[in-house]
């Protein structure tokens, strides 16, 4: 599964949009917050958890990954 975005603690700061090496996340300037825009490519490095200052972002992973 990828990463979840809490849209309530999210502040729209754009550091996942930044710093996703696999560039998966496009930014909705109208709304200002993240979006993750291809799930499926996610590789499950959790640099955007590591790296949201609003602890915005969880990721739960695939059972086969555990």
């Amino acid at each position: 599964m990828p990463p979840v975005i809490d849209n309530k603690k999210c502040k729209g700061c754009g550091t996942c949009y930044a710093n996703c090496p696999g560039d998966l996340f496009v930014f909705d300037k109208k709304q200002k917050l993240p979006e993750l825009k291809y799930p499926d490519e996610c590789w499950h490095c959790g640099v955007c958890r590591m790296d949201c200052p609003e602890k915005a972002i969880r990721i739960v992973f695939p059972l086969e990954m555990l």
